[in-house]
């Protein structure tokens, strides 16, 4: 068998260990695994499968056709979709039991449309805008949305919800804040007729905001192992992205490497050509200011990243085709990480594993797959 050109391991042993120990945390109300963006790049259906194995009750999911894929894979726990363009016939989501959420009342009638189309009753969370500015109702809307809500007669009003904007920057104010916006429209929402159940918490205000867990949580980050928050959690990465030397070479002093030739030896040094680059998700902005892992350390990368293959400077250690080559992982023995590659390329480790997801770049599972 051909050694890995590009390859992604995803341990779902590690990601089982996640979302128990964020559902211990949260042991109060529900947890939903968001597993949107096809599992944030791990691969939406092994990752839900493994996290209800591993207590999580619901599925987040962004798009319609994101929660009937997951529809489609078999899975029978609530799913919640919340965010599609004008003109998304939620037909097929009332049809297959997802939750849909609305931001206005446009959106609340067309999901209120589609429950007639189905002759179905369709499970609906309402969404307040409380500072994040991005999708919800503006407070100013609230009212009329929620009146209209308890009005119509095939819709039924699960939840109202919200999202954190810097629950990761832990003691900031705004949170406060908007946690009291977030009650405010709850007591609206009762006043209205509604009894709806709550949800506000992301993977950041499920490790530092016990008060916040209300009655669902949405952990999406931390399942796959990456902390939001400068606050100790156990949680371990699940993500491993490695590959192989393709070449190895030696070159004399003065000779330089990779385009705009960049980098130039200082003496003679054996070099690992890797068949990954930027076309494989290695940031090009990563040249001469990354290493990898290769027969037991931690070796520079000289060069610019190429569309597909960086460079790995060895010095005299001797290494052959096939060694694999580690560009990130756990970290337990000192390969570099997500959070790393984050870090220096002034990003976030969510861009990082996401962005593995791409046709050249194989996905495989370790641990357990029941």
């Amino acid at each position: 068998m051909a050694a890995p050109r590009a390859e992604v391991v995803i341990d779902l042993d590690n990601l089982r260990h996640n979302v128990a120990y964020l559902d211990g945390l949260a042991k109060d109300a529900d947890t939903m695994a968001v597993v949107k963006a096809d599992g944030y790049g791990h691969g939406a259906v092994e990752v839900a499968r493994a996290a209800v194995e591993a207590g999580a009750t619901w599925l987040g999911s962004c798009s319609l056709a994101e929660a009937l894929t997951l529809r489609a894979a078999g899975f029978t726990v609530p799913i919640l979709a919340w965010l599609d363009p004008p003109g998304t016939d939620y037909t097929p989501g009332v049809e297959q039991d997802v939750d849909l959420a609305a931001s206005s009342i446009t959106q609340l009638k067309d999901i209120t449309a589609a429950a007639g189309k189905a002759g179905k009753t369709a499970r609906v969370h309402l969404k307040i805008d409380t500072g994040l500015s991005r999708n919800g109702c503006p407070a100013a809307d609230w009212p009329a949305l929620v009146d209209l809500a308890a009005k119509t007669a095939n819709i039924e009003v699960h939840s109202i919800w919200s999202h954190l904007a810097v629950a990761d920057e832990v003691g900031h104010p705004a949170t406060d804040a908007q946690a009291e916006r977030f009650d405010d429209a709850y007591r609206e929402a009762l006043a209205a007729g509604l009894d709806p159940r709550r949800h506000l918490a992301n993977s950041a205000a499920v490790i530092t905001r016990p008060d916040l867990h209300l009655d669902l949580v949405r952990p999406g980050i931390a399942i796959y192992g990456l902390n939001p928050v400068p606050v100790p959690a156990d949680l371990r990465p699940v993500m491993t992205f490695r590959s192989t030397v393709a070449l190895a070479k030696r070159i004399p002093a003065g000779e330089s490497v990779s385009y705009g030739l960049s980098w130039t030896a200082k003496s003679d040094t054996n070099l690992a050509l890797v068949p990954v680059g930027y076309a494989d998700g290695v940031p090009r902005s990563l040249s001469n200011r990354m290493h990898v892992w290769l027969a037991h350390k931690r070796r520079p990368v000289v060069g610019r990243v190429c569309m597909d293959q960086i460079v790995v400077d060895c010095g005299d250690d001797a290494v052959a085709e096939g060694d694999e080559v580690v560009l990130f992982g756990s970290g337990d023995e000192g390969e570099p990480t997500a959070r790393e590659w984050a870090d220096t390329t002034g990003t976030i480790d969510y861009e990082i594993v996401t962005g593995m997801y791409r046709p050249r770049v194989a996905r495989t599972y370790s641990g357990t797959r029941r």
